[in-house]
């Protein structure tokens, strides 16, 4: 089993890259804003049940998907209200069911995610979709985040297209390329 985990800041393309490489290798896609936003309908972000919640979530479908071979592409933010030792517990719940994390840095310049904030293609999840708020969230440190793990593989998402970045992926972390883009069965077929 491998996890890729895509990380960078908000509007780095994390889901578009993790698109791209779902359809190029038939992974699975567990972006984060499938628990935030679920969280987000009961708990404000940042509360302590909604900090609490997202990581065992996240945690407990890395330990199953794992335990059952399952490999998929992980996208984080990381962000202050991410418990910091959550990178440590990600990496120790993988390796337990005989996994393994592929860290993948996804950058970016500041200008460039400002010009991709208001993007109508953020609209799909509750992303960040306010400039003035990214820029106060970064005043106050809301970004500041421990270093995590590299596998030497970091890709500037605004001089590299997300299929290029997709293919780079595969390339660093020996991913089978499928010959057509993979069409994901997600119930099963009668």
């Amino acid at each position: 089993m491998k996890l890729i985990f895509l990380h960078g800041p908000a509007a780095a393309g994390k889901l578009t890259v993790g698109r791209a490489l779902q359809q190029m290798t038939g992974l699975r896609l567990f972006h984060n804003h499938l628990v935030v936003d679920t969280l987000l309908s009961v708990f404000q972000f940042g509360t302590p049940p909604f900090v609490r919640l997202r990581e065992q979530i996240w945690l407990s479908v890395f330990e199953a998907a794992a335990k059952d071979d399952i490999s998929l592409i992980f996208t984080f933010a990381p962000e202050s209200t991410v418990n910091p030792g959550f990178i440590e517990s990600a990496i120790s719940t993988v390796r337990k069911s005989g996994g393994e994390i592929c860290f993948v840095e996804l950058t970016c310049p500041t200008e460039e995610l400002e010009n991709r904030m208001e993007n109508p293609s953020r609209a799909e999840f509750l992303k960040l979709r306010s400039v003035a708020t990214f820029r106060a969230l970064r005043m106050q440190g809301a970004d500041c985040f421990p270093p995590l793990p590299s596998s030497g593989l970091s890709i500037d998402t605004s001089t590299v297209k997300p299929v290029a970045a997709a293919r780079r992926i595969c390339e660093h972390f020996q991913l089978e390329i499928l010959p057509v883009p993979a069409r994901v069965q997600y119930y099963p077929e009668t």
